[in-house]
């Protein structure tokens, strides 16, 4: 078994094929990173059961150098794997700069070659032009080159924000029967949409083709494994572990977006996380009167009662993406573009959402910064001229009106989008929010990023985290942003956090090196590997080079403490509430908040730093 990689220079439009034994390298993570150390690319790659009848092995895994971390990078999206695997390829490598916007189009029809083309396209202008940005690029890119392809090609596009900003993300839809869905998928956290726009001059990319491998397809044999380690079939199993993504009976709902917001309750984070200072009841009444009277019950009216839902391009049961018209609701972006900015309602949130989607933002990271400009603006610490906008933000919680004040909310939201794009007033995020609060804290001398909620890396890396309300979220990993780290809402002491997320580290480093969707986590960590045993006698080597891959991650770690009060005042605000509301009987808890009372930056440090030594000193498998 070998890895084929085709490594084409974007500059010169020369191409060729290496292959890759499975001695060193098992799948897109550890080849990619190999590829982006020696030859400076950015991949695009599959797992090896890429095709075959297990569910969610189909993501395409982007690794690379990440402009908006600074540092070693894993981003996916779901789906896009599947007509990726047509090429006969493993991992597509680009190296080089187009001399100008390009498409690269990958095409094998009927050969053993794959043909590569590069073509120039006004891309400024496709993204000003009829669905506008990311929408927009795909259907001229379809209408241009999709006549090339015998099957459904698949395309990945960018938007403005890759060329204006470091978090750029990467957007794909499944293309069935010649009809281009509403069912976008992202390759977001990290901002490689960036890096393929200004490092490689490459704004999209459409590939498909005709090669039928023989892929894993035997489900008697498939179904023999699974009943063997859990008295199951395959499929009913996979039906089991992934109830929360398709319906959720206890939550009466289903997806990310309806079981977190049903379940949330005083956990809640909203206006900035300003909330996490608030009194239990007052966010308690904010969940019940904001999100479940409203927000939530429009999701459930419109989206899980008449059952709009649909996949990310492959077959599966979990259905996980969520739908309503041509908008998709996931949690997270439906979170920082939603009550992280002051904003309860669908209409509005749609709005924002969509412009944050059609501009090509990591809707995370550009729903936290959003948020953080709104806070800013609040705070009159910044003027509206000086962010290009025509309003203030309505934050009153006192008298929301939750349509009315969402929806201008919402506008605001579209607005410095627009500004930030546009770089309007002060606004220039093309080396990244931490620099430009660095120089703009200067000027107006009071630190910006106080009120900025991210984890810092490298001399100008960050992000935003995941929205969840738990110390592991702003943990001092090699990778922040995805789930390489535990977001458990018990109280853990820090050295053991640290080692846990080390752990969890290893674990969804496994599903992403076989391109595996970790929304089936619940049994491929434990099949996977006794599947690469099976098929490739490769079990304890597979799982050795996990360990090493994840520790050769973390030796270039270059974490940097909590720069932002809020930071601080996050995990603070956690660790009292677990003591206040959740009632947990701990001395290390109560002693945690002592030092806090005593010196909270003091405090914090120590935390921070012991979580470090947890993840160091779990991750030391080199070789």
């Amino acid at each position: 078994m070998f890895q084929r990689v085709l490594l084409v220079d974007a500059g010169s439009g020369f191409y060729k094929t290496k292959k890759y034994g499975f001695d060193r390298y098992f799948g897109p993570v550890d080849l990619g990173m190999h590829m982006a150390e020696k030859y400076r690319s950015l991949n695009f790659g599959v797992g090896p059961f890429a095709g075959s009848i297990l569910p969610g092995s189909n993501r395409l895994v982007v690794t690379g150098f990440s402009p908006c971390w600074q540092g070693n990078y894993i981003s996916s999206m779901g789906g896009a794997g599947l007509v990726f695997n047509n090429l006969g390829i493993n991992m597509l490598s680009l190296v080089g700069r187009a001399p100008s916007p390009s498409v690269l189009v990958l095409n094998r029809n009927h050969g053993e070659e794959i043909e590569v083309d590069l073509v120039p396209v006004d891309a400024q202008g496709i993204w000003r032009t009829g669905r506008t940005g990311v929408y927009s690029l795909t259907d001229r890119v379809y209408e241009q080159f999709g006549g090339r392809y015998a099957n459904d090609p698949r395309i990945l596009v960018t938007g403005p924000a890759a060329l204006h900003t470091d978090m750029g993300g990467i957007m794909s839809v499944p293309i069935n029967k010649g009809k281009i869905s509403y069912v976008d998928t992202w390759a977001g956290r990290g901002g490689f949409g960036s890096a393929l726009v200004q490092n490689h001059g490459i704004v999209a990319i459409i590939y498909g083709g005709t090669l039928v491998e023989e892929d894993f397809r035997d489900r008697k044999v498939a179904d023999e494994w699974f009943q063997n380690k859990y008295n199951q079939r395959l499929m009913k199993k996979d039906l089991e572990v992934t109830s929360k993504y398709r319906f959720d009976e206890k939550f009466d709902t289903g997806g990310t977006f309806g079981v977190n917001y049903a379940s949330v309750g005083g956990r809640v984070m909203a206006f900035n996380y300003r909330s996490n200072a608030w009194r239990e009841e007052e966010r308690l009444a904010l969940h019940r009167d904001f999100i479940v009277a409203h927000y939530l019950k429009q999701f459930n009216d419109e989206t899980i009662k008449p059952r709009q839902q649909a996949t990310c391009g492959e077959p599966c049961v979990a259905v996980c993406k969520k739908m309503h018209g041509i908008y998709k609701k996931d949690y997270e972006p439906y979170q920082t573009l939603g009550p992280l900015c002051g904003i309860f309602d669908q209409r509005a949130a749609e709005k924002l959402n969509h412009h944050c989607d059609a501009m090509g933002f990591d809707a995370i990271s550009g729903g936290g910064v959003l948020a953080w400009l709104m806070d800013l603006l609040d705070e009159k610490v910044l003027s509206p001229q000086e962010l290009g906008v025509t309003r203030m933000p309505r934050w009153q919680v006192q008298g929301f009106d939750l349509e009315q004040d969402s929806a201008h909310n919402a506008e605001l939201g579209c607005e410095l989008i627009d500004a930030i794009l546009e770089k309007r007033g002060i606004l220039d995020f093309r080396e990244g929010v931490r620099k430009w609060s660095r120089i703009h804290s200067r000027r107006k001398g009071t630190a910006l990023h106080d009120r900025l909620v991210y984890t810092a890396h490298n001399r100008r890396g960050w992000m935003v985290p995941n929205q969840y309300w738990v110390a592991g979220v702003l943990a001092p990993m090699a990778i922040m942003g995805k789930y390489y780290m535990i977001y458990s809402f018990d109280f853990v002491p820090p050295r053991t956090l640290g080692r846990m997320c080390a752990e969890r580290m290893k674990k969804e480093l496994l599903l992403d090196n076989l391109g595996t969707c970790r929304f089936h986590r619940g049994w491929a960590e434990e099949m996977l590997p006794e599947v690469m045993g099976s098929l490739y006698d490769s079990k304890e080597r597979f799982l050795r080079a996990v360990d090493v891959l994840a520790s050769r991650i973390s030796s270039r770690n270059s974490p940097i403490f909590w720069e932002s009060e809020r930071n601080v005042d996050y995990l603070l605000s956690f660790l009292k509430r677990k003591l206040e509301v959740d009632k947990v009987d701990d001395p290390r808890l109560a002693e945690w908040l002592d030092k806090f009372a005593a010196d909270k930056y003091e405090a914090a440090r120590e935390f921070w730093y012991q979580m470090l030594m947890g993840i160091d000193e779990s991750l030391r498998e080199f070789f």
